[in-house]
């Protein structure tokens, strides 16, 4: 009884955005009201409580939301400076191959969007550069999509998992597991899955590009194009392993976009394993163009225009690697909040350490005089990212808050299990140990809902953590396993898969999208579950 009440509130939102088709805007408030009734009515908690643990869980989520705010606000910089424009057309000469441009742009270019920006925007901004050189909507939509998960788990600086380090560390410190060697793990355990399946998803990708969208309705395409396929497949997943397991999970998809990008586009300018027949949509040797980028924008170099993500690189770097000694320092300058409704969690505020603030909004402002804006273009900078930011940041409030909330409901005066504990009881005694295989769709189904990979975590990481504690699987091993989940959802969450449509003008295919992307989100999906097995049986933590 008290599970399915715990499990109502989740439903609910997913009913609402999925049969519903509400924004998550719309349903997650929603959603944490049914949580603050179940809380009064079932688990008997304080009025003052339900407020308090509500309000802690909004703030945690404002840390998130500058981090949001922070990169739509450099992206829209980028766009009125005229450097995304220039960006753009860099890719222009490099191959006439659409196979070859694909995986630049789609995979490689999409994962340094992903971990300098996140949220959306890599397909976003990637699919209607791919029709701007010649690619169907549909297919430009549908590809980039498919490649926006790998990178995902580490995007915009480390958010996902800053939000699943965040939502456990209660259950992590009352397990008596050490916080430092938890998240070392976890960080490690969600690249290592990622590595072992990402780094062949380019292959996958251009398989099904060539199949539904080619001509030759025929896998004959991309297989020709599986060594170059391959080689970009690891050029990003190396240094994002790498990244991931030396610095930490802030970095490893800037870090491998990066290197991947100009290992790639190197290669793609020499020749080096490209395919010696171009092909293109009407078959070999056609490298169509049907339609071009906009060129309003002044000229500018490429240098010129990539500088503002090479200086978050190097901040980024200088910032999160302890031997430069200024993390420490930043990490420390916080605002600490006093506890109130009287719940037994302060708020601290580190300003100096949220990459939304530093270094985003930093390199946005330095932007303007670095690309010579006027005022104008760079407060319509502002103006614009603050009229996004503002759905966003509804949903993240309501979100955390219904979260945090459910999360410490075990605060009653009955003696009860939290919400996510009764609900973690019932789905352990239901999957027993093939509990591994759901877990990553579990997380999949957090992003589909949300929209995003750390809302994801926000929401399940606390129950997945405790679903493994209950059954005795490796905690880590279940907690990474949603953590990547929640990337493999982005292949068909519905808020990303609306703004693709968008982009590239077909609005009213998103359910085709959905469908196309659900095989390759599904099968990713159960080699997560294959290699959470692999993990565990080599003694995972």
């Amino acid at each position: 009884m008290y599970a399915l009440a715990a499990f109502f509130p989740i439903l609910a939102v997913i009913v609402m955005m999925t049969v519903l088709d509400w924004s998550s805007k719309r349903a997650l408030p929603l959603g944490w009201l049914l949580a603050a009734l179940a809380a009064l009515v079932g688990w008997k908690m304080r009025m003052s409580d339900v407020l308090g643990y509500s309000l802690y869980g909004a703030l945690k989520a404002l840390d998130v939301i500058l981090v949001i705010f922070g990169a739509i606000l450099l992206l829209n910089t980028l766009r009125h400076s005229g450097a995304m424009d220039r960006i753009s057309r860099g890719f222009d000469g490099i191959s006439p191959d659409k196979r070859i441009q694909a995986l630049i742009i789609g995979w490689m270019f999409g994962a340094f969007i992903e971990g300098a920006a996140g949220f959306g925007t890599p397909a976003a901004l990637a699919a209607p550069l791919l029709v701007g050189i010649g690619f169907p909507p549909l297919a430009a939509a549908a590809f980039t999509l498919i490649m926006n998960s790998t990178p995902v788990a580490f995007g915009a600086v480390g958010a996902p998992m800053q939000g699943a380090l965040n939502t456990v560390a209660g259950l992590v410190s009352a397990a008596g597991i050490d916080q430092v060697l938890f998240t070392s793990r976890l960080v490690w355990y969600s690249a290592l899955i990622h590595f072992c399946i990402g780094s062949f998803l380019p292959l996958f990708g251009l398989m099904i590009l060539t199949k539904v969208f080619g001509s030759e309705r025929s896998v004959r395409p991309a297989l020709e194009a599986a060594p170059f396929a391959l080689f970009a497949g690891f050029a990003f997943t190396v240094p994002y392993l790498i990244s991931a397991r030396f610095i930490g999970y802030e970095l490893p998809s800037i870090v491998g976009g990066l290197v991947g990008l100009g290992i790639t586009v190197t290669a793609a300018r020499f020749g080096f394993l490209v395919p010696k027949k171009v092909w293109g949509f009407g078959g070999a040797g056609s490298p169509e163009r049907v339609g071009r980028l906009p060129r309003d924008a002044a000229e500018m170099s490429l240098f010129r225009a990539w500088l503002p993500y090479l200086v978050i690189a190097l901040l980024l770097l200088v910032t999160r690697i302890p031997a430069f000694g200024i993390r420490g320092f930043l990490n420390e300058q916080k605002i600490v909040l006093p506890a109130f409704f009287g719940v037994a969690v302060r708020y601290e505020f580190k300003w100096a350490f949220i990459p939304g603030i530093i270094p985003f909004t930093v390199v946005a402002l330095l932007t303007v005089p670095m690309h010579g804006m006027g005022w104008r273009d760079s407060v319509r900078a502002f103006a614009d990212s603050g009229r996004q930011i503002v759905g966003a940041a509804v949903a993240l409030f309501a979100g955390v808050g219904m979260v945090q909330l459910m999360l410490n409901s075990n605060v009653n005066p009955a003696g009860l299990p939290s919400m996510l504990s009764s609900l973690a009881s019932v789905l352990a005694a239901a999957a027993g140990k093939a509990y591994v295989m759901v877990a990553p769709f579990i997380g999949v189904l957090g992003a589909f809902m949300s929209g995003s990979n750390t809302v994801s975590n926000i929401l399940f990481a606390s129950l997945q953590f405790e679903t493994a504690s209950m059954l005795g699987l490796p905690v880590v091993v279940v907690t990474a396993l949603q953590v990547v989940g929640g990337g493999i959802g982005n292949m068909v969450c519905i808020n990303n898969v609306v703004a693709v449509s968008a982009t590239v003008g077909i609005t009213g295919e998103e359910g085709t999208i959905i469908k196309r992307n659900a095989l390759p989100m599904a099968g990713y999906a159960l080699l997560a579950g294959v290699m959470g097995y692999v993990l565990i049986a080599a003694g995972g933590l």
